[in-house]
C-alpha cells in the first residue's frame, strides 16, 4: 500500500483518543457506586467466564471466515488457519496501536504486498466485513426492540412497531440491493458470508449471557444483550481506546429505559472489554507467513 503514514497526525489520533477515553470513563465513574462494582467483583462466578471466553473466540472465527470468503470472491487464496492468523493480529493493531495504520489496514498492506492484489478491491473486503457485521446486529436490534418492553411513549406506538417490521424485513434486501451496486465482486458469498454474520453476532450475544450470569444477573437477559448490541455499533466508532468508556456510557445512559442496573451493566461491559482485550493481545505473538499462498 503506497499510502504513507504521517507519525505527527497518528500521534495526534491516540492523545485525542486517550482524552476522549479518559473523559468517558470518568463521566462512568461518577454515575456509578464503585462500592457496588467491587462487590461484584469479589462475588464472581469464574466459571462462568469460560463458556464466555470460548463463544467470543468462535464469535470472531465466524467473522474471519466471513472475511475469507470476501477474499476468494478477488481470487485471494489464504487458508483459513492463516487468516486466522492475520485477522487475531487486526484485532490487536485495532485495540493496542489505534494511533497506526490499524487493523485493516496492516491487512490491506500485507495483502498488497505479497498478492500485488489492487488495493481497492482489498480495502472493499475489509469494508464489507465491517459493514456485514453491522448490518447483523442491526437486524437483531429490531428484533430485540420488537421484544423488550422500553417504557417510552413513542415507542410503545404501532407506528414505531411497524418501522421495526419494516426495517426487519428489509434490512437484508436493502444490503443485498447495495452490495450489487457497489460491492458486486462480492455478491456470490452474499448468503454464506451474511450465515457467518448472523453466527457470530448470536455467538457474542451468547457470550454476553455467560458473562451476566457471572455476575448473578438473572433478568432482564434480553433488556440487557439490547444495550450490550447498541453498545457494540457505539464502540466501532473510532473515538476510544478499543471502544473503552463510550460502551459503559451507552449502559449508563440506557439504564433507565431498558429496566437495568448501571453498576451492573458496567461490570458486564468491562468484563467483556477484559476478554476483548486478552484475545486480542494473542495477536501480538502471532506470525503469519504468506508464503505458498497464491492468488488465481
Amino acid at each position: 500500500m503506497a499510502e504513507k503514514t504521517n507519525p505527527i497526525k497518528n500521534k495526534l489520533k491516540t492523545v485525542f483518543k486517550l482524552v476522549l477515553t479518559a473523559l468517558a470513563l470518568y463521566l462512568v465513574f461518577r454515575k456509578i457506586d464503585t462500592q457496588e462494582l467491587w462487590r461484584l467483583a469479589k462475588t464472581l462466578h469464574y466459571f462462568w467466564l469460560v463458556p464466555a471466553i470460548l463463544l467470543f473466540v468462535l464469535s470472531k472465527v465466524a467473522t474471519a471466515f466471513r472475511l475469507n470468503l470476501y477474499f476468494k470472491n478477488i481470487r485471494l487464496r489464504i487458508s483459513e488457519q492463516k487468516n486466522w492468523k492475520l485477522y487475531l493480529i487486526g484485532m490487536f493493531y485495532n485495540l493496542f496501536l489505534p494511533g497506526g495504520i490499524g487493523g485493516d489496514g496492516y491487512k490491506v498492506y500485507l495483502l498488497n504486498k505479497h498478492f500485488k492484489t489492487p488495493v481497492k478491491k482489498t480495502l472493499q473486503a475489509v469494508l464489507l466485513d465491517r459493514l456485514g457485521g453491522l448490518v447483523a446486529i442491526v437486524i437483531l436490534l429490531f428484533g430485540l426492540f420488537l421484544i423488550v418492553e422500553i417504557p417510552v411513549d413513542w415507542m410503545e406506538g404501532r407506528l414505531w412497531k411497524g418501522l421495526l417490521i419494516f426495517g426487519l424485513i428489509l434490512s437484508l434486501p436493502a444490503f443485498w440491493v447495495m452490495q450489487r451496486l457497489v460491492f458486486k465482486d462480492f455478491l456470490p458469498s452474499f448468503w454464506i458470508a451474511n450465515g457467518w454474520s448472523f453466527a457470530g453476532q448470536i455467538a457474542q450475544l451468547l457470550c454476553a449471557w455467560f458473562i451476566l450470569m457471572a455476575l448473578g444477573i438473572h433478568e432482564p437477559i434480553l433488556a440487557y444483550q439490547l444495550v450490550f448490541l447498541l453498545s457494540s455499533i457505539v464502540a466501532v466508532m473510532p473515538l476510544t481506546i478499543g471502544g473503552v468508556g463510550a460502551r459503559e456510557l451507552v449502559f449508563i445512559y440506557a439504564h433507565t429505559y431498558a429496566g437495568i442496573e448501571e453498576t451492573a451493566a458496567v461490570a458486564f461491559s468491562l468484563i467483556f472489554f477484559l476478554i476483548t482485550a486478552g484475545v486480542s493481545l494473542l495477536g501480538a505473538f502471532v506470525k503469519v507467513d504468506l508464503d505458498g499462498e497464491e492468488n488465481s
